[in-house]
């Protein structure tokens, strides 16, 4: 009985994490797959904190909108190229095997697939538990 209350209790909260990457404004991004959600015990910044993985993938050409994330972001490109860029820094191509880290807050302002098949990124963003989304339209 305990493990099916567990269970399904981890379901919502993946079903609800997944919502929140997926659902922003920009959905041209391509698709997300939300992959886990972890409670972290250490507090970051004096509250209780959570990491969320997702699973991006791009078609050719496929661009995602500006936006910013409530914590940082570790990223590992597992498949294709990825054109990234935060803040004002210039863009970079990423290829498979390759990782990025997004500190909290900073403007995303590049996602792009730039070259001629698939791209799948792997997200873990940490963030709190009462955030309210984990993808911020810019």
């Amino acid at each position: 009985m305990v493990r099916k209350i567990w269970i399904t209790a981890l379901g919502i909260g993946l079903t609800a994490s997944g919502y929140a990457i997926a659902t922003h404004e920009g959905h041209e991004h391509g698709t997300v797959r939300p992959l886990a959600a972890w409670d972290i015990q250490e507090k970051i910044d004096g509250k209780v904190s959570k990491g969320t993985a997702a699973e991006v993938t791009l078609e050719p050409g496929q661009a995602g909108a500006a936006h910013r994330h409530p914590g940082p972001v570790l990223g590992y490109v597992l498949e294709g190229e990825y054109e990234w860029a935060i803040d004002d820094q210039p863009p970079k191509v990423l290829k498979a095997g390759q990782t990025f880290y997004e500190p909290g807050g900073c403007l995303h302002r590049v996602s792009k697939n730039p070259g001629k098949s698939k791209t799948r990124v792997l997200a873990w963003v940490i963030h709190s538990r009462d955030a309210k989304d984990l993808v911020i339209p810019e």
